[in-house]
């Protein structure tokens, strides 16, 4: 398949935003049975619901870049019934709403008991964080299943795909929040770090996997199938025209298999050595501008990495267009 960078963007960076309100919460979370100390609280939430909320208007900004006519997008939700992406259209503002509630309170310090007992979840906050953190996750099932329930592009059609997309948002958003930690909330550097280096680890772990599992891969579709002819040796000499056409620009990325190579092993050193390698020293040292590096590069390496992603896909029809 042919990589489109507004989609790219719009899937790095609102996972970016998505992980980074999960790592607010879990702060939340964690602080409201005292098992961390939030000193800047307020401060710390709102300005973090903030940050993800630029992140996700990024994303949706650059979604727009992807649409022949941006007018007509509000259609994109009329089939919610049966798209995974009408679906998506309706969870991303949904969840931007829930973030910006979530900092709207903190940011007011509007965050009255609900119930008679002193407990957490009768927070109001905290309620709406348990809401927040429930459609967050159903963004990202909708985004990844976006590409997952696609059959005919086996590299797509499994599980992994939304899991990695999870997995790398969580990992992205934690690391984004041990540097912000770094300017409002100190005394969380070492939470948040400790938990983007466990996440990136397993998200390592998983993105491998599902290199493996489509390097081992055996297409269903071949060129004896696709022309109907069931001789063994068949070699494609032309493709049928003189030039490109819409079909060799969109559903071919035209690179060579070196390069494919070449950012296979880019995305794997910076989406996962080299940030945990950053976010340890950073709590080894006590450099807090390494948590920021440590971000950058992994956000380049998702750049990558979602490349990758939809570069490797193998569409049916390229059969037909193999010999250009």
């Amino acid at each position: 398949m042919h990589p489109a960078f507004s989609v790219i963007f719009l899937t790095t960076l609102i996972g970016v935003g998505q992980g980074m309100f999960l790592g607010l919460f879990s702060a939340q979370f964690y602080a409201a049975f005292k098992l961390i100390n939030v000193e800047n609280a307020q401060g710390f939430y709102s300005g973090g619901s903030f940050v993800v909320l630029l992140f996700l208007l990024g994303g949706l900004g650059a979604s727009f870049f992807h649409l022949g006519h941006p007018e007509r997008a509000w259609r994109a939700a009329s089939q919610w019934r049966t798209s995974w992406l009408s679906r998506e259209v309706i969870v991303l503002p949904l969840f931007m709403f829930m973030v910006f509630i979530y900092g709207t309170l903190h940011y007011f310090g509007w965050d009255p008991n609900l119930t008679s007992a002193n407990l957490p979840a009768g927070q109001l906050s905290f309620l709406v964080g348990v809401v927040g953190t429930v459609v967050c996750f159903g963004l990202f099932l909708c985004t990844g299943m976006i590409y997952a329930c696609i059959k005919f592009l086996q590299e797509w059609h499994t599980p992994l795909t939304p899991l990695n997309y999870t997995l790398l948002g969580a990992a992205s958003g934690f690391t984004l929040s041990a540097g912000f930690a770094a300017s409002y909330a100190p005394e969380l550097i070492g939470f948040f770090a400790e938990l983007a280096i466990v996440l990136t680890l397993v998200a390592a772990v998983f993105r491998i996997g599902a290199l493996l599992r489509n390097y081992r891969i055996k297409h269903r579709s071949t060129l004896q199938t696709a022309i109907g002819v069931r001789h063994n040796k068949i070699v494609q000499k032309a493709q049928g025209a003189m030039g490109g056409s819409f079909n060799t620009r969109e559903y071919f990325h035209g690179q060579t298999a070196a390069f494919l190579k070449s950012i296979k092993y880019l995305f794997l050193v910076f989406t996962f050595i080299v940030p945990v390698v950053l976010l340890v020293l950073a709590l080894v040292l006590g450099v807090n501008s390494l948590l920021g590096l440590a971000f950058v590069t992994q956000y380049l390496g998702l750049i990558a990495e979602r490349w990758f992603f939809f570069a490797q896909a193998r569409h049916p029809q390229n059969l037909y267009y193999q010999t250009i």
